[in-house]
């Protein structure tokens, strides 16, 4: 008959995945603090795109580190979840830049530049923390991809800060906003859909585990 054994926890988190993730959220609220007043200061939809990215991480950091110790469907649906926010603000970075579009506000270049350097060296320092957790589950894929997202993210934002500089017009901080927008959507697409696999395989491991008799039970009378 079939026995209630538990499922083994395939896909364990790597060693030292959960300090990473320490040191990412407390980069990345940071960033957010910093970001966030310089956006306002600046006028720059890009530096408030950046700035909402960082907020975003964190609270993805977070819910990685509440599901790290679960099995591999729960860190799924954890993935899923940060997939579709992903999604979400990328939506969200494209209303605005077309509400600022319409607006006709130009953003402060300086400010643009300063900020969007200091933000891409914590996130390349992130990056470069995490790259070895890349090709794990998908959770792992997920805190990966939105810290590479992040330095393109800050590259980005200082090359609108130049154009933005020399051509006096805010149409390059518009189109990086897009851009970063897009790259957001993208990222949380290819998320889900690796979240909804890694659940798949899960399921599929749980069904066989409770099928198959115990080891310990089996025997003969």
């Amino acid at each position: 008959m079939a026995c209630s054994c538990s499922a083994p926890e395939s896909g364990s988190p790597a060693p030292g995945f959960r300090r990473a993730l320490w040191i990412a959220l407390w980069v990345n609220l940071a960033m957010f603090v910093v970001e966030g007043v310089a956006s306002f200061q600046s006028g720059s939809v890009s530096l408030l795109a950046d700035a909402i990215d960082f907020f975003g991480d964190s609270a993805n950091y977070i819910l990685s580190l509440s599901v790290l110790s679960m099995g591999m469907l729960w860190r799924s649906r954890a993935a899923m979840v940060k997939g579709l926010t992903m999604a979400i603000f990328g939506l969200v970075v494209w209303g605005r830049a077309i509400w600022i579009a319409n607006s006709g506000t130009t953003p402060e270049p300086l400010t643009m530049g300063a900020v969007g350097l200091l933000a891409l060296l914590a996130n390349v320092s992130v990056a470069l923390l995490l790259y070895k957790f890349r090709e794990g589950d998908s959770d792992m894929r997920s805190v990966w991809l939105c810290s590479r997202n992040d330095a393109i993210g800050n590259l980005a934002v200082m090359a609108a800060a130049f154009g933005v500089f020399g051509t006096g017009s805010a149409w390059p901080d518009l189109i990086v906003a897009a851009i970063m927008g897009t790259l957001a959507v993208t990222a949380g697409i290819s998320v889900v859909r690796h979240a909804r696999t890694d659940a798949a395989n899960a399921r599929a491991t749980a069904r066989s585990v409770q099928v198959e008799p115990c080891s310990s039970s089996a025997g003969t009378n």
